[in-house]
């Protein structure tokens, strides 16, 4: 098929998704990428609203040792939700749904993504994902307390509603892998004449080499939640060790997904600073095809460092050494991408804008949690290391000081591109410097408490880890102001801000050759690339608001 076919194709589909209905399934049933990115971004902000609010109450138990204001089952019953819904509701799905769907049409020139209608159809099965894990909070049996992890034995002998739980979670898999299977299709067949691979913003390379996981991986973890969900209802022995089945070949199939699916959370995250430093540092991106490949390269070698979370599950002392080597190998292309962010900085034009800001939070915190991770990946460490509280540390510098991060980021970049306004410039600023100091004060304390011995997931502990408790619940309560500060400057300037500059920020991918919000089919007509991407000359002939 070719190009013109396809794009032809895709807007029979946006038509036929648009023109017959209005208001709310206007919305609901269209099938214009745009509007569907910031369906999911509606919602993904929403369920992680939920996932801080439960957050803060986890914190708020963990205050001082004994009960304070709930009981075990309860706290682990948020724990195993905060979990699940951080994890499979906003952090997997959240910037390639919101930012994918919205802007890899946008940056590769093209009208649409190439499947509209299995683009809403993912979209409607996230909801229908999400929904069942909320009903597995109401039918009898009680809300799952597995923890997000759902480890053998405990979760086929659980009289919670893992079952329905966990089949929430494989039916989000597949909203994952259409909408995976839907970028990969756009990239090869709906960019713009001139853009070759090597023309594409970074963005759409990050987008690209996270949908080969998407499609590659996620398959296993439906197969594995299936198994899960056999053995409870039939008693057939896969896992559970009491009826002859093996947990360790659970943690095997649960991780070679997971692991890749940390990678589905960060590369977006990867591709978002890619774009966001050449932008405010006013030049060219250093080594844009070693950002490229790297990429390519995460996504690959993720497949091979799965067992690193299983060092002191019984596996051999081979494999133990083999997968230690893999997760230092993995940590090379992430520091060929800071090494070059890095430089593209040095000698730059730097314009310290909010989404810069946010941009130099996630490398601190990002490169914090990286380097963190070679402690747990080396052999020695982690035996003393794993299970405590600096497992908790590390893991939510990584996701939410790296993707979390970003999110924010990308939402502050991209904002007055999707909607058309502008915000609060010093009130952004204020929300920046807050959530720095919340995370470290909320996390970094919790390295200090696993160092000491402090084990995660525990609803009590001894005396003496009090008072760094007490330093992170604090530091609970202050991110809870700056996701208010944050979330409500943009909520404010959505309905009260000024109408924004269709380019503020001087940007040269072509999403910013069209205007803000974009229109209809994006463009009037479909751009012809002619110039190496991150080519800052062309500010001179686009029309932009340098400050």
């Amino acid at each position: 098929m070719s190009n013109g076919t396809v794009a032809a194709t895709e807007k029979n589909f946006y038509e036929e998704g648009t023109s017959r209905h209005k208001g709310i399934l206007g919305w609901l049933l269209s099938t214009d990428h745009k509007r569907i990115g910031l369906m999911y971004l509606v919602t993904i902000a929403s369920f992680f609203i939920v996932g801080v609010i439960i957050g803060v109450f986890m914190r708020l138990e963990l205050i001082a040792p004994g009960p304070t204001i709930m009981e075990a089952q309860t706290y682990n019953t948020l724990f195993t939700l905060h979990g699940v819904i951080m994890i499979f509701l906003f952090i997997i799905p959240g910037l390639p749904a919101i930012f994918g769907n919205f802007f890899l049409p946008l940056q590769l020139g093209a009208k649409d993504v190439a499947f509209p209608r299995l683009n809403l159809l993912s979209y409607w099965i996230y909801l229908i994902g999400a929904f069942l894990v909320l009903l597995s909070l109401v039918l009898p049996g009680g809300p799952i307390d597995t923890g997000w992890t759902f480890y053998i034995p405990y979760s086929v002998r659980s009289t919670t509603n893992v079952s329905l739980a966990i089949f929430a979670a494989f039916v989000l898999g597949f909203s994952s892998i259409l909408t995976g299977l839907n970028f990969i299709t756009t990239v090869h067949r709906l960019r713009a004449p001139g853009m070759t691979f090597f023309r594409m913003p970074l963005f759409v390379w990050s987008t690209y080499a996270t949908a080969w996981i998407q499609v590659i991986a996620t398959p296993v973890i439906g197969i594995t939640i299936l198994l899960v969900i056999i053995e409870r209802a039939f008693g057939v022995g896969i896992f559970d060790p009491a009826l002859g089945g093996d947990p360790i070949l659970f943690q095997h199939l649960f991780w070679i997904y997971s692991h890749p699916a940390v990678y589905i959370m960060i590369l977006p995250a990867m591709g978002v600073v890619s774009e966001i430093i050449p932008t405010f540092a006013r030049r060219t991106i250093f080594g844009y095809k070693a950002i490229a490949m790297s990429s390519l390269a995460i996504a690959f070698v993720g497949y091979l460092v799965w067992a690193h979370h299983m060092f002191t599950s019984g596996i051999s002392d081979t494999a133990r050494w083999i997968f230690s080597l893999l997760t230092f190998i993995v940590a090379l292309p992430s520091g060929v991408k800071v090494f070059n962010w890095v430089a593209t900085l040095y000698k730059g034009s730097i314009d310290p804008k909010p989404p810069f800001l946010w941009v130099m939070n996630f490398i601190v915190l990002f490169s914090i949690g990286g380097l963190t991770g070679l402690v747990v990946g080396s052999l020695s460490t982690d035996i003393h290391l794993h299970d405590t509280y600096f497992v908790v540390a590390h893991f939510h510098y990584v996701m939410f000081g790296g993707t979390g991060t970003i999110f924010f980021a990308a939402l502050y970049y991209w904002f007055p591109k999707m909607f058309g306004k502008s915000y609060n410039i010093k009130l952004a600023n204020v929300g920046v410097a807050l959530f720095f100091i919340a995370f470290n004060m909320l996390y970094f304390p919790k390295f200090i408490l696993g160092y000491m011995g402090m084990p995660r997931r525990y609803f009590d502990y001894l005396p003496e880890f009090q008072s760094l408790q007490l330093v992170s619940t604090i530091g609970s309560w202050l991110m809870l102001i700056t996701m208010i500060i944050v979330f409500g400057n943009l909520i404010h300037s959505l309905f009260k801000g000024k109408k924004s500059h269709s380019n503020p920020w001087g940007g040269v991918t072509l999403e910013w050759h069209t205007s803000s919000p974009p229109p209809l089919e994006n463009f009037h007509e479909i751009p012809t690339v002619n110039h190496e991407p991150y080519d800052f000359s062309q500010l001179k002939e686009m029309d932009y608001e340098s400050k």
